[in-house]
């Protein structure tokens, strides 16, 4: 109910009389509802969740503030004849997430109303992470640490990434996740300057390094982290680049806080992989938002205009790259507060020799 009452009053200073969620994600997120086919149609002072029969008496338990209703096949007859009796004349629709074609067929059944598109301002109401859903996060990473350590005595030489990364995801979803947050990345050798090298079948050579970004999904909340390792042992140029990136997000954990912008945030890791010659190899922005999806709002990047706020959950992850040689990355998951950062990942950081 606090995040409809809130999504509301948003509405409500912008003057806008009725708005869509179609995002499920956005619908499950203010209304609790996790079925595959739900809308919210959101009033000054109603607020309806339409359906089909298959998910009646579900979104009944899971979005008790809202009036479940079944469409029956005829789910924008049935939001105009809403809309037409609440006197609404403006519909805001999420311009982000639905379809041309969807958007059409709105405007063409809505055809006494005015249907508007605008970015979707729940994804600016979940940059903030309540209690609950730090919790959520962190108990995704937490697996993910638990992962990490599990890897470390499984790599060996002549293992393929694919193997890797299904060692890593059987575990997770062994101990309790329920997905991974997004296609795993484990790239070694040349492969490791790939920034998202999914895994393939290259055998693992000494000599490697062997970049590991992965996350998995615990109550409906991702984790992502990234550690890179190496087979064998690490050159003096992969040790020079590893301590670099080290240097660089260090340098950016000490000093983030609530109100940096994403540019400032980015500049803190930047400056030093300048300084130290690889800023034209770090080609990404320092970080992003995690919840829900795996990159949300905010950005950490030098266009990013976003302001960080208590409560926000982001990556900081510099890296290097080096095409045809190698790439290193480390990230962590860090939640944003006043004063600093209160870092969620407790995986080590010291260069692994495997």
């Amino acid at each position: 109910m606090e995040r409809l009452d809130a999504l509301r009053r948003q509405l409500q200073g912008e003057g806008r009389d009725a708005f869509l969620v179609s995002n499920p994600l956005n619908v499950a997120y203010v209304s609790g509802f996790t079925g595959t086919a739900g809308l919210l149609l959101i009033t000054e002072k109603e607020a309806y969740l339409l359906t089909d029969f298959r998910y009646v008496e579900q979104a009944q338990q899971q979005a008790p503030a809202f009036k479940t209703i079944d469409a029956k096949g005829k789910l924008w007859q049935v939001a105009h004849t809403l809309l037409v009796d609440a006197g609404c004349k403006i519909l805001t629709v999420e311009a982000d997430h639905l379809t041309v074609d969807t958007y059409e067929k709105i405007v063409a059944a809505l055809d006494e109303l005015v249907v508007e598109g605008i970015a979707s301002p729940v994804a600016k109401l979940r940059t903030i992470k309540s209690p609950a859903e730090i919790a959520a996060i962190t108990a995704a990473q937490k697996l993910t640490d638990a992962a990490f350590t599990h890897i470390l005595s499984f790599i060996k030489p002549g293992m393929r990434e694919r193997e890797i990364a299904l060692e890593l995801e059987f575990m997770m979803r062994k101990n309790g996740a329920s997905g991974l947050s997004f296609e795993m990345i484990v790239g070694s050798g040349s492969r490791a300057a790939l920034p998202h090298g999914v895994a393939s079948a290259k055998e693992l050579l000494v000599g490697d390094a062997v970049v590991l970004d992965f996350g998995c999904i615990v109550n409906g909340y991702c984790s992502d982290m990234t550690r890179t390792v190496f087979v064998g042992q690490a050159s003096a140029k992969q040790r020079e680049v590893y301590q670099a990136v080290l240097a660089a997000q260090q340098a950016a954990l000490d000093k983030l806080r609530a109100g940096l912008s994403g540019q400032q945030a980015d500049a803190l890791a930047r400056d030093v992989l300048v300084a130290a010659g690889f800023g034209e190899q770090f080609g990404h922005g320092l970080g992003h938002g995690v919840g829900r999806e795996i990159h949300e709002a905010p950005r950490l990047s030098p266009t990013a205009e976003d302001i960080l706020a208590t409560g926000m959950i982001v990556t900081v992850e510099p890296g290097v790259y080096l095409p045809g040689e190698f790439g290193v990355r480390i990230e962590d998951m860090v939640v944003i507060e006043e004063n600093g950062i209160r870092n969620i990942t407790v995986s080590s950081k010291e260069l692994f020799c495997v």
